[in-house]
């Protein structure tokens, strides 16, 4: 049988770059190679695509564009399933049986690549167009897990500076881009003298931004694997000294800590779970996704956000809770392959 071919997209034009780099350089040393072959495709900052088979330690520090490489972009052709690589100044078409985007935030985890694979006819092995576009809404997926019967937290959406009213809220208050990740132009407000300022702030990452109510409590996590069938990771927990789990915070962890398991007992652990499978299926998520929740001092659970596409360096928190339940880094993704070709290759016409 021919061996498939599996398209790893890095990089991307986005404020999660570098991210992106560690992650996919994690997947690659780890990817089951003697399974399937790899077609690695970097994307620079300014959006450029370019096949990358060099050393996977340029990607880890960023030095994989250096090289003279060459350009590729998806072929429109549904019937060749492929990329179209520029090989000294001559088209040539390599096919492509699935692609595995690792591109965190804007231009890669909102539904615009799998749009553009849907369209080329390429299999995403990760969520598609839906599930990417809404999940990373936050609005409107609040209002989605809201009608599902999940507690989620109070809001106002703000689409100008001048014209917003968060009368309805109380504060503390989180002023963040609708459509960013990796709490990129967050702000905690406390009072309303510093609400223009975080409005200002966020609005330099999106067009809308969220105002949130800080819920009392902390942070959950679940990971998900599946389609019909899902494999639900252990609970996590962010502990906070101060502040809040901001960029700086997420891959320093310079004042919190991440409890894995949560320090939580096991009913609340499979309500969380049961809670989280329930959010993964309300947004058409497929293959993949970590949930992210509060549970509040009176255990309640309060839906926070999906991460369709998220970190996965051998220190995530998704491999992490994945590890909890005997999912080793390189079995974990051996499994999101074989999970997402089985769903291709039944669901994907």
């Amino acid at each position: 049988m021919k061996r498939k071919t599996i398209a790893i997209l890095f990089g991307g034009k986005s404020s999660e770059y570098e991210v992106s780099l560690q992650s996919a350089a994690a997947i690659i040393k780890n990817f089951p190679q003697e399974k399937y072959d790899l077609y690695l495709i970097g994307i620079t900052r300014a959006g450029q695509w370019f096949h990358y088979d060099g050393e996977i330690e340029k990607i880890s520090n960023d030095t994989w564009n250096q090289e003279l490489l060459n350009p590729v972009t998806v072929c429109l052709e549904p019937e060749r399933q492929a990329v179209m690589e520029i090989v000294d100044n001559k088209i040539i078409y390599q096919q492509i049986d699935a692609v595995l985007p690792v591109l965190h935030g804007k231009n890669g985890e909102d539904g615009t690549v799998q749009g553009l694979m849907e369209l080329a006819k390429i299999p995403v092995l990760g969520c598609g167009l839906l599930a990417s576009a809404l999940c990373m809404d936050k609005y409107r997926a609040h209002q989605l897990v809201k009608a599902a019967g999940i507690k989620v937290t109070r809001s106002v959406l703000v689409h100008n500076i001048n014209d917003f009213n968060v009368k309805a809220l109380n504060f503390p208050l989180f002023v963040k881009p609708l459509k960013a990740g990796s709490s990129y132009g967050i702000s905690k407000v406390v009072k309303m003298e510093e609400l223009t300022k975080a409005l200002e702030y966020a609005f330099n990452y999106d067009n809308e931004v969220i105002v949130e109510e800080a819920v009392e409590g902390f942070e959950v996590g679940c990971a998900i694997i599946g389609n019909d069938e899902l494999t639900v990771g252990e609970v996590d927990e962010i502990e906070l000294s101060g502040g809040f789990f901001d960029y700086d915070e997420k891959y320093t962890l310079k004042t919190s800590t991440i409890h894995m398991p949560a320090r939580i007992d096991e009913v609340t652990a499979r309500k969380i779970q049961e809670t989280a499978k329930i959010i993964y299926q309300t947004l058409a998520c497929q293959n993949f996704a970590r949930v992210d929740m509060f549970l509040t001092p009176n255990n309640e659970i309060v839906f926070n956000e999906v991460n369709t596409i998220p970190g996965f360096t051998d220190h995530s928190r998704f491999p992490q809770m994945m590890k909890g339940v005997g999912f080793e880094f390189s079995e974990l993704i051996d499994k999101i392959v074989a999970i997402g070709l089985k769903y291709a290759d039944g669901n994907f016409k």
